[in-house]
């Protein structure tokens, strides 16, 4: 592993430990060049996942990049950290589970929008917007009575989210 203060290639693992329910490895590395002290994490890799976005490019699946899409949502909002990564960790899991190469990058968004919505409304509706590209004030009254509706099955037509 790679130094990220002097780029040197000889760092040394000083402790091990299982992170987020073992579902990865967290590891505090020393680097004997310089000194500096930081942490890595190992996490289980079934498939190599392609990501298809509306344009039709291709690009490799970046679970950080939904990390911080994630927390960009949730900023300033009190949601406890093991909930949130136990959340991403789900839609990883989903995503490997599903046995192909190649997902769509609406499918993503869907998936973060629904463990979005049983961690917090108002991430929920941050994400949301952004993701469906909400153009006028009505269309975020749509999607709140969307939300209102979760718990009666009357209102709640999963056809329409």
């Amino acid at each position: 592993m790679r130094c990220p203060y002097c780029a040197s290639f000889d760092t040394q693992v000083k402790d091990s430990r299982p992170a987020e329910d073992s579902a990865c490895i967290r590891r505090r590395r020393i680097c004997p060049t310089c000194g500096g002290r930081f942490t890595t994490f190992e996490r289980v890799q079934l498939r190599e996942i392609i990501v298809v976005k509306k344009s039709g490019r291709r690009a490799p699946f970046d679970r950080d990049k939904l990390v911080r899409s994630v927390e960009i949502a949730l900023r300033k909002r009190p949601v406890e950290p093991e909930r949130v990564e136990r959340m991403i960790s789900g839609i990883v899991r989903q995503l490997e589970s599903l046995g192909e190469a190649e997902v769509e990058s609406q499918q993503i968004g869907e998936l973060i929008i629904e463990g979005l919505r049983t961690l917090d409304a108002v991430a929920y509706v941050r994400f949301a917007s952004v993701y469906r590209d909400f153009r006028e004030a009505r269309d975020f009254n749509v999607l709140i009575d969307e939300l209102e509706g979760v718990g009666d099955p009357e209102t709640n037509n999963a056809d329409d989210l």
